[in-house]
């Protein structure tokens, strides 16, 4: 699908769901900045399916996707993107971190953080508690032994890979400049058990290929921006220009999300309501009643 007009490729957004459940208005309002935003500056607007949990997407909730956006009256340039068909290219950075030697075998379970947790608090980060680097102190002979053998993610030495790249920097459209400090995240997962590729590597490298200029997307992903920008330093990436919009509230004020029921746009489709004017709502700030904005 593409749109009309004359296109500044130079300005390129996007809109990356994941198709583990339908769609909601904060989805609605993120769609919607990002659009708005390639727009009123004549650019592209790219629409990227983040299906790499092969055990939580479903094609019923693509289709969705789609008919809701097309609903709202959003409309994306060039064809759908899915992460699916690049797992080749996640798992080629993946083993180019780990011949720089720093990433390693993480054997630590859900119920072995928790134990740890229980046993005395650990620090907190954007995120939760950081992980501890139990695994990182590991020998690297009883490591490799282990990973021949056991279940293992593949977790980033933050420390180390910042002493690579020295101080980082990024800038962020409605923020300003900032200084990266990936440590507060602690050692993330970049290669998870059970799934080919984590969150964090694989939006980095998607959006150094999709060309993507400005990265628009919510508050809630402002921290995790430290550590794109030490992968995008660390695998020779260009930076994109970034702009964190506040999200959308519910009457608790809690964010809206698919874990919290919060009402999906296929409802609201299906139950015949406008969605051009639920957009247009949107836009000028006027939102359903329990709905509000977060603040700065």
């Amino acid at each position: 699908m593409t749109s009309s007009g004359q296109l500044n490729r130079h300005i390129v957004a996007r809109f990356a769901p994941s198709p583990n459940g339908l769609l909601h208005l904060g989805h609605a309002y993120a769609a919607m900045v990002a659009h708005d935003f390639a727009r009123e500056r004549g650019g592209r607007f790219l629409l990227r399916i983040e299906d790499i949990d092969s055990g939580r997407s479903r094609p019923e909730f693509v289709t969705a996707i789609l008919e809701d956006l097309r609903w709202l009256g959003l409309v994306w340039d060039g064809d759908v993107i899915f992460q699916s068909g690049r797992l080749a290219s996640y798992a080629a950075a993946a083993e180019r971190l780990k011949a720089m030697g720093l990433l390693y075998p993480c054997f630590c379970t859900r119920s072995d953080l928790r134990q740890v947790q229980e046993d005395g608090p650990q620090p907190e980060g954007p995120d939760g508690p950081i992980y501890p680097g139990t695994c990182r102190h590991l020998a690297p002979e009883l490591a490799g032994q282990r990973a021949s053998v056991e279940p293992h993610s593949w977790r980033l030495d933050v420390a180390k890979a910042s002493a690579v790249t020295g101080p980082l920097r990024w800038m962020d459209e409605r923020h300003g400049e900032r200084l990266s400090r990936p440590e507060r995240l602690g050692d993330v997962i970049l290669v998870p058990k059970d799934m080919p590729v984590a969150y964090h590597l694989a939006v980095t490298l998607d959006d150094a290929r999709d060309g993507i200029s400005h990265v628009v997307r919510g508050d809630d992903l402002f921290a995790s921006t430290d550590i794109h920008r030490l992968l995008q330093a660390l695998l020779d990436l260009p930076t994109p220009i970034y702009f964190h919009h506040p999200l959308l509230l519910d009457e608790n004020g809690g964010k809206l999300s698919k874990s919290r029921d919060s009402a999906s746009l296929s409802v609201l489709r299906k139950a015949g309501d406008d969605g051009y004017r639920l957009l247009q709502g949107l836009r000028s700030g006027h939102f359903p009643v329990g709905i509000s904005l977060s603040q700065a």
